[in-house]
């Protein structure tokens, strides 16, 4: 027989199937066990749907009544899109209920174990505290703070170079940690460039791969409000939403025609060196339930987040590359990677042959 541990890392399994259209809402997974036995099971799958545990509960049936319940987050308490979780399972008269931690949504915080304590069910917390939290880092950060959690991506050569020469092609990385990065693109709300990226690189900022669930908001700052219009980021026929971020000054003119083309232009405060107030778009997207933020470039923006501690995270591709004063980047054979107490060391040699 399956330990709870075992159980409630199903229910983390379960709760992985929402990673790419529940946001802002967490992931969530239910199981409903019954003498060492799985009887229903459930996921959180959009904002607006059924909860993970009223789908557990309803595959579950009469069998849920003396049951155990494993979730991966406690269950709601309170009314918001749709009805409270804890009222289900007291209504299927469940005799337990497991949760790795107290859910730090104001509307939730401990009310749900309260609730079901008070209706007599065994409640057990803690299980998987360290898996289930990293699962939902992104929804723990944004339910606290309001603002979304911020991702800070670059590909670099081995000689620490974040852009190759201009008559090389722009990507460093190769193709499937391009494709990799389109999948870390799919399960995000948003995706900021800076404009010099904007003009250098011209990208599209869209998820590039065959039947993508979504596309992350692209967003493009530009404080000067004088990017081209022909920009691919400003065509029509992209999927999903264009937002370009300007100064509240920026001419009427230029961003009539950006709405024109259907990018919604966005006027913020600038701070004291000019440029658009990280911490004033940060609250904004948060006040538009965009819960993740992935920041691509350039080197100029990336330090502005690091530097203001804005950075949550970091995901990097190293390239074995030489990118220096050549004209095209130089590529070499990985030998060796290993980590090296808080470093990793890396081997490359420049030919094949020995």
């Amino acid at each position: 027989m399956k330990n709870s541990n075992s159980y409630m890392l199903e229910s983390l399994k379960l709760a992985e199937q929402g990673r790419y259209s529940v946001a802002p809402n967490p992931m969530v997974g239910c199981l409903i066990v019954k003498n060492g036995r799985i009887v229903g099971q459930g996921w959180h799958e959009k904002p607006g749907a059924p909860h993970a545990e009223i789908h557990a509960l309803q595959e579950a049936g009469l069998e849920a009544k003396g049951a155990i319940a494993y979730v991966n987050l406690e269950p709601c308490s309170h009314h918001g899109r749709t009805g409270p979780c804890v009222d289900a399972l007291i209504e299927a008269e469940v005799a337990e209920v497991h949760f790795p931690f107290i859910d730090p949504n104001p509307l939730v915080a401990g009310q749900g174990l309260k609730k079901l304590e008070s209706a007599g069910i065994k409640v057990v917390v803690g299980e998987c505290e360290k898996e289930a939290r990293k699962l939902n880092e992104v929804f723990l950060h944004y339910i606290v703070h309001k603002r979304p959690f911020v991702i800070a991506k670059w590909a670099m050569s081995l000689d620490g170079k974040l852009i190759t020469q201009p008559g090389d092609l722009r990507q460093i990385s190769g193709k499937i940690s391009q494709t990799h990065l389109h999948h870390i693109r799919e399960s995000l709300s948003a995706i900021l460039i800076g404009s010099e990226t904007a003009r250098k690189d011209n990208p599209e900022l869209t998820v590039r791969l065959e039947n993508a669930k979504r596309h992350p908001v692209r967003i493009v700052l530009n404080a000067s409000a004088n990017l081209p219009l022909d920009l691919k980021l400003f065509s029509s026929k992209l999927p999903g939403k264009t937002i370009v971020v300007t100064s509240q000054n920026a001419p009427m003119d230029w961003c009539l025609q950006l709405k024109d083309q259907g990018v919604e232009v966005l006027g913020l405060p600038l701070d004291s060196q000019g440029h658009i107030s990280l911490p004033d778009l940060l609250e904004e997207l948060g006040r538009r339930e965009l819960s993740s933020l992935l920041v691509e470039g350039g080197a100029q923006l990336l330090a502005s987040f690091f530097k203001q501690a804005l950075v949550n995270k970091v995901y990097t591709y190293l390239a074995p590359v030489i990118i220096n004063e050549l004209p095209i980047k130089q590529k070499l054979t990985w030998e060796q990677m290993e980590q090296c107490g808080e470093d990793y060391f890396f081997s490359a040699s420049l030919t094949k042959d020995i």
